[in-house]
């Protein structure tokens, strides 16, 4: 297994099949904010991104989440699935909005599909609708969501991004609506990817604080990570084995056991997604490299590793330094 300078092995990829959004969230890709997507050629086919796959499998990737941009959004996505999953990977998940996912959990559990995430910001119709900056129905993605737990891409997770000001008050109606639905939950702290989102420290609720709303109203055990390599600190509720977990990439950073590597929409590698730049893949698989000239590629790009956030970035935040969108990136 590959590992990098601190000895951490190279275990998930998370690919982004598309930076195009058929939302316009404020804190990822605002609205009014002008955005020059890739054009349709600078993205990666499904062949290549599975090729790609296939030789991070040889190098000890056994999981692989497929990203955005809202990746429901391109094409055929079932055919990639299906593609991954010949590679051998051992698990394959998909992290949506959950708008366009009514009436095609089936088809994407029966191409290889094995677990999904939604995102789930609000509860509240007319904050969504203000959220999205489309005249879009919540009740979709609702729709999505317990169809996909009907067609058994377990376990389904809800991702909902904590802001101050904006959703802090739904923390314990995102919980219950959770609980009764059999949902596995994570709180996410809001986190200063990209330029275009307002991010500041003052629109982060902390992890001790989304605790402390849960606890007014349930009895919680901490459980710890699933993985040294989670991203989640999961708590169990005492009348249930539901989990609710939350990731706390600002105030209690994880660095030091992250095993993901990411593979951007126009065939960039990257290890942290706090990058400022990505290693490009594209051209030399495009120009005829072998199997092993992209491994060797990949190798470097891995044992080469630094920790961006806790090591470095901690110490700019409000300073001017480039930063790679996460629409671009994946999240």
């Amino acid at each position: 297994m590959l590992r990098d300078r601190l000895g951490r092995p190279l275990k998930d990829l998370r690919v982004s099949v598309t930076d195009r959004c058929n939302f316009r969230c404020f804190f990822c890709m605002p609205p009014g904010t002008k955005i020059d997507f890739l054009p349709r050629e600078d993205l990666l086919s499904y062949e290549e991104i599975a090729r790609i796959v296939r030789i991070m499998r040889s190098l000890g990737v056994r999981k692989v989440r497929i990203t955005g941009g809202e990746p429901l959004v391109r094409a055929h996505l079932e055919r990639l699935i299906e593609l991954i999953s010949e590679t051998g990977v051992e698990d394959i998940a998909l992290t949506t909005n959950g708008y366009l996912l009514p009436g095609r959990s089936g088809l994407l559990r029966s191409s290889g599909l094995r677990r999904i995430t939604v995102s789930l910001p609000t509860l509240k119709r007319e904050r969504f609708r203000t959220l999205a900056c489309r005249d879009v129905d919540l009740g979709k993605v609702i729709e999505g969501i317990e169809e996909a737990k009907r067609e058994g891409l377990e376990p389904v997770k809800i991702n909902m991004v904590v802001i101050r000001g904006f959703n802090d008050d739904e923390i314990l109606d995102v919980a219950e609506f959770c609980r009764e639905r059999g949902l596995t939950l994570r709180f996410i702290e809001f986190m200063d990817v990209g330029t275009l989102n307002g991010w500041t420290l003052d629109k982060v609720v902390p992890a001790e604080e989304i605790l402390k709303v849960l606890r007014t109203r349930y009895t919680l055990e901490e459980v710890g990570r699933e993985d040294p390599s989670e991203t989640s600190l999961n708590f169990r509720y005492s009348d249930t084995d539901l989990t609710v977990g939350i990731i706390a990439s600002v105030t209690k950073p994880f660095c030091r056991n992250c095993t993901r590597i990411r593979l951007s929409a126009d065939g960039k590698v990257f290890t942290c997604l706090f990058s400022s730049r990505g290693v490009d893949i594209k051209s030399p698989l495009r120009n005829g490299a072998s199997d092993k000239e992209i491994e060797d590629i990949l190798v470097k790009v891995w044992t080469h590793r630094e920790d961006r956030y806790s090591e470095i970035r901690r110490d700019l935040i409000g300073k001017d330094i480039p930063k790679v969108e996460m629409f671009r990136v994946g999240g």
